[in-house]
């Protein structure tokens, strides 16, 4: 993925990965692998449950960043006789090594997601598994969960298949090679037809009312001489492959409300008073939003490279709190959501393809390869299905301290000792309640940070999506802790 890169001096990796294991410790984040999951993987691995349909000649590949080992998903696009198109979507079959109620299940009921820091990554499973025997890797035969997705020539949905079956990658790709084959004309057929499809499944989204907030993204990177900040914001590319994604999930979530069991992927819609404070700031920042024009509609037409358009794409990212996971039973009395839609997508979602960094896929999984095969949902993922959502919860919880935590570490030790120093930084985000209070964001270097007002200025108020001077005050690595005041 493009990033902006830095003009500062990068943080000394030794003493930050002296701190970032502190920080695992603090967190009580679990690095090494009981004896008991480390034996059990190599056995699972070894001796794998196998699919008996052989698809291992479909010319799969995988779409990752690079250096990626754990890779949960692969396709096959082609062109459907009559018309329209067809998606074969692999994803990692996981439970074909883990034993329901085993060392490994258990282990990863304790760890729930994979945990992402900037020296290292603690995964959900021992990478045996997770990055060799079940990974997607190109060349190597794997049990998958394969979907057949066809859509008509408009990109909408007119069949969904699943069946389990042994299948082969054929290669790996990343993010930016995919980018720049599609712009350089160098395409083959499958990424010209991943471009095609994605592009029609954002239409799709788009008739749909859905959306998706093209708001750039801290990211910490490890360089030959430290750690750096950039912002990472998605590029076309990365969005045709995550329609696929988000296809294949609204899929199994349509399968397994049809079952009246499953797991879904939830976010209730804002409430009318959220969107009134967004046509709030929209008003003080000067994006026009008329009245009769739809949110999804302003936010497509919203460059994120404008100071004024961040500010309030930022903002809206407060629609987005409130996502959860719904697990439903209705034969065992545990009904569905009254108002299953994912708001953000405007359509029932299901998190079901990346089984090797999140627990609840597993489950998703396993109902709905059930379901498409006529069968009984597994005892054991049926009895677990209704504690997974807190399960998730925390695991999300978690997830976001962690890559909080690491980011504002590397923040403070790239600023330690600038005290004083001032810098030029937009004004993303001021507390409605303290509206001296505030969030900044630095172009150079990519810091976000806390930012009190000037007593004097502008009536003791942050000018939110305005270009201000600011000046460093607090810059603590002890504490994980970036302050600034405008000036």
């Amino acid at each position: 993925m493009p990033r902006r890169k830095l003009r500062v001096k990068a943080a000394d990796s030794a003493r930050i990965n002296t701190e970032l294991t502190e920080l695992r410790t603090r967190l009580e984040i679990h690095t090494e692998w009981p004896q008991a999951v480390l034996a059990e993987a190599e056995e699972a691995a070894e001796r794998p449950r196998l699919p008996e349909h052989d698809a291992t000649d479909l010319p799969l590949f995988t779409v990752d960043p690079p250096g990626s080992r754990d890779l949960d998903q692969a396709m096959h696009l082609t062109h459907r006789s009559g018309g329209g198109y067809r998606v074969y979507y692999a994803i990692a079959d996981v439970a074909a090594f883990v034993r329901p109620g085993g060392a490994i299940d258990a282990e990863a009921r304790r760890r729930v997601e994979t945990l992402y820091f900037p020296d290292h990554r603690v995964p959900l499973h021992p990478t045996r598994i997770s990055e060799d025997a079940a990974s997607l890797l190109p060349g190597e035969p794997r049990p998958a969960l394969l979907w057949q997705l066809d859509l008509d020539a408009d990109g909408a949905v007119v069949l969904a298949d699943l069946r389990r079956a042994l299948v082969r990658s054929h290669r790996r790709l990343d993010y930016l090679a995919v980018q720049r084959a599609v712009e350089l004309g160098g395409a083959d057929e499958q990424l010209a037809l991943l471009a095609t499809v994605g592009r029609l499944r954002e239409e799709q989204e788009r008739a749909r009312g859905g959306i998706s907030l093209p708001v750039p993204e801290q990211e910490v990177e490890e360089t030959l001489h430290g750690y750096v900040l950039g912002y990472r914001a998605p590029n076309p590319a990365d969005g045709w492959n995550a329609q696929i994604s988000l296809l294949t999930g609204m899929a199994a979530a349509e399968l397994m409300l049809d079952a009246g069991v499953g797991l879904l992927r939830t976010l209730p819609a804002a409430p009318a008073v959220a969107y009134e404070r967004l046509r709030r700031i929209a008003a003080a920042l000067d994006v026009e939003w008329p009245q009769a024009l739809p949110y999804p509609e302003l936010i497509r037409s919203l460059d994120p490279d404008v100071p004024l358009n961040a500010a309030f794409l930022n903002a809206c990212t407060g629609l987005l709190r409130g996502a959860g996971y719904h697990a439903f039973d209705e034969a065992r009395g545990l009904p569905a959501p009254p108002e299953p839609d994912h708001a953000a997508l405007a359509a029932p979602y299901a998190h079901c393809t990346a089984p090797l960094r999140r627990l609840g896929d597993r489950f998703a999984q396993e109902v709905c390869a059930a379901v498409a095969a006529g069968e009984d949902v597994p005892s054991w993922a049926r009895e677990a299905l209704p504690a997974v959502p807190a399960l998730m919860a925390s695991g999300d919880r978690r997830a976001g301290e962690v890559e909080r935590a690491c980011v504002d570490l590397v923040e403070a030790e790239l600023l330690a000792g600038r005290e004083g120093e001032g810098f030029s930084a937009v004004v993303i985000d001021v507390d409605e309640k303290r509206p001296a209070t505030g969030t900044v964001q630095l172009r150079d270097p990519a810091v976000r940070a806390r930012c009190e007002a000037k007593a004097d200025g502008d009536a003791g108020r942050l000018p939110l999506g305005r270009v201000i001077d600011v000046r460093l005050t607090t810059a603590d690595p002890a504490t994980r802790t970036v302050r600034f005041a405008a000036v």
